[in-house]
């Protein structure tokens, strides 16, 4: 298994039978880089998908919700770029047509094309490019099609990402050997519920839509949803996770059920990871571990209020274990009747708050070398259950600002 850009690994490592993809460039990006993926899944693929809950929901996920609809999906269509959001009835338009290009190319009916965009929110997509020549370029994938373009295709949809984002784990069923292979972009504008992220996960094994459904709900709410970079959920976000059975190997037990949700689950947390540690100027992965919660919703509120504070992340940028930030934090979260004198605080193995008082002895000097390090653990304990959650998130820097400030200019 492995991550980000791997360096060494076998050629048919990340394949998965009865996927093929492609990369190619439109010329929607002004830097001349690919801007164009292209996935062909075999027939009688099975695909489950999750999609942002902003109310402004870009066209391409009001054409895909759609189509995945309509029946099996066969293409999955993304450009980046251009994110198609705000565009109103003439962006639904040029997502519908360039779902009738990616059909036509690929042989299969329009409401089997499944598009995604990424980008910036506005414009439309014709008004970046002339529909005749993303056809044209979307025809040219259809003709490069691969099993071995993963790396392509990961940096293809790539946008503010610095890095392409690819994981996959290889599972022995009881039936046989199956695979698992996922590709993601997001640095920016993440808090998925369901941020501008995007991600591609595919199996061979045969798992019904219904399971999968299932599988994909359970692995992105302990992933994509447990993550934040700037609390801002995009109008594009989407995962999907089809199966094409081209292993033929089925989840025949409860041991096979289990390994196979544990590889998604794992795939889909490894690229989460990889959004946050890819965030627009970070310096740090944050990992915040709540414990002692009375359920998992109000654990969470109390890591995302923390993993959002400008000055826990700004602190945590300049290396200051300024550890009152947290506490700060920890007590606006929306928690009713916290009792401030059963919750403990610490950055790592050092302890900061017992009790609800600060720690008698307090080691300055270990807690800065812990908030210094590239990943940085967070621990609160509410004294009030047994639920817990985990969040992850990034320090915020001058380039976080930077970038934003320059993403249009």
């Amino acid at each position: 298994m492995a991550s980000g850009q791997p360096t060494e690994r076998a050629a048919d490592d990340v394949t998965v039978a009865g996927v093929e993809l492609a990369a190619g460039t439109s010329g929607l990006k002004e830097s001349g880089r690919p801007d164009l993926a292209l996935i062909r899944l075999a027939e009688g693929t099975a695909t489950a998908a999750m999609f942002t809950r902003n109310a402004f929901c870009a066209a391409p996920v009001q054409v895909a919700r759609l189509h995945l609809e309509a029946g099996r999906p066969r293409v999955l269509l993304i450009n980046s770029g251009c994110a198609n959001a705000g565009t109103g009835a003439a962006g639904l338009r040029d997502a519908e047509a360039t779902c009738a290009c990616a059909g036509a190319a690929c042989g299969v009916d329009a409401s089997s094309v499944l598009p995604f965009s990424t980008g910036v929110i506005g414009p439309r997509l014709v008004d970046k490019l002339p529909l005749e020549d993303l056809c044209r370029a979307i025809e040219g994938c259809a003709h490069t099609l691969r099993q071995d373009a993963w790396d392509a295709a990961a940096e293809a949809i790539l946008t503010t990402d610095t890095v392409s984002k690819l994981a996959w784990r290889t599972v022995e069923l009881e039936g046989g050997t199956i695979k698992v292979t996922g590709i993601a972009k997001g640095s920016g504008m993440i808090r998925p519920d369901m941020a501008t992220m995007l991600a591609f996960l595919a199996t061979d094994a045969r798992v019904e839509r219904d399971a999968l459904d299932d599988i994909l709900r359970a692995a992105v709410n302990e992933s994509f949803h447990a993550i934040t970079v700037d609390g801002d959920t995009s109008t594009n976000d989407a995962v999907t996770l089809s199966a094409t059975g081209a292993a033929e190997v089925g989840l025949d037990g409860r041991a096979d059920r289990d390994a196979f949700r544990a590889a998604v689950a794992g795939v889909c947390l490894e690229l989460a990871q990889a959004i946050v540690r890819d965030a627009e100027g970070a310096t740090r992965l944050v990992e915040i571990e709540v414990s002692g919660g009375r359920d998992q919703s109000e654990c969470r509120e109390v890591a995302f209020t923390v993993a959002h504070s400008p000055l826990v992340k700004t602190a945590l940028f300049g290396g200051d274990p300024n550890w009152g930030r947290i506490l700060a934090a920890v007590g606006r979260a929306r928690i009713a009747g916290l009792d401030v004198e059963r919750v403990d605080i610490g950055l790592g193995e050092v302890d900061l708050v017992r009790g609800g008082q600060p720690v008698a002895g307090f080691d300055e000097a270990a807690a800065a070398t812990v908030v210094r390090r590239d990943r940085v653990p967070i621990r609160i304990a509410l004294g009030r259950g047994d639920a817990a959650a985990r969040v992850w998130t990034s320090d915020l820097s001058y380039d976080y600002v930077r970038i934003n400030a320059d993403y249009r200019t």
